[in-house]
């Protein structure tokens, strides 16, 4: 004969039964660790090149071309009268040289600080000096030592006053003499610096 199952005793049974089915509450597990951000998947394709940043220009005008300045042009020459132009004059008188020289000897200053004094007074006039020798030497050298005499005249009218712009030289070497006779005395007539004027 069996015995019925008293009731408290299911009750229990139960209850313990329920609570193995249920289990035990868990604590939920956090954690601190983040995941890494995803990454783009490396590109195949070649990065170009970033161009040179250039700095703003500033702005102002373009700067202007190089001029080019043309070379000064000389002026003009003067182109002096024409030995023809000139006559003598009986106020203005010749100076003599020693032989082979161009030197103004001390008794020629007299005459020519009367031809400066002369010139002085005339201001409206120019003045040709003609430089001459005798018949010695090559036509070379004496052409060369005519300058010379005349160019050493004029130095000294200049150095008196007389302005250089009034005064031309010419050399006729011994071409133009005065006397023609073989002698010392001839010759010396022919060393000279001859004065010719003219009007401006």
């Amino acid at each position: 004969m069996t015995r019925p199952v008293r009731p408290a005793l299911l009750l229990v049974c139960g209850v313990t039964l329920a609570l193995l089915l249920a289990g035990c509450p868990k604590r939920p597990v956090t954690s601190t660790a983040s995941a890494p951000a995803p990454t783009a998947p490396p590109s195949t394709a070649p990065t170009p090149p970033t161009p040179p940043v250039r700095p703003p220009a500033a702005a102002t005008a373009p700067p202007a071309p190089p001029s080019v300045t043309p070379p000064p042009t000389a002026p003009a020459p003067v182109t002096p009268p024409k030995p023809s132009q000139y006559a003598a004059s009986d106020a203005l008188k010749d100076i003599h040289f020693a032989f082979d020289k161009a030197d103004i000897r001390p008794g020629e200053v007299k005459t020519l600080d009367a031809n400066d004094t002369w010139l002085k007074a005339h201001d409206n006039s120019l003045v040709l000096i003609e430089g001459h020798c005798d018949e010695r030497g090559t036509v070379e050298y004496n052409l060369a030592l005519g300058e010379r005499r005349a160019k050493a005249a004029m130095s000294y009218l200049v150095s008196r006053g007389v302005p250089a712009g009034r005064i031309t030289i010419v050399s006729y070497g011994k071409e133009r003499p005065v006397c023609t006779e073989h002698t010392q005395a001839c010759w010396a007539r022919n060393r000279r610096a001859h004065f010719l004027v003219k009007d401006r």
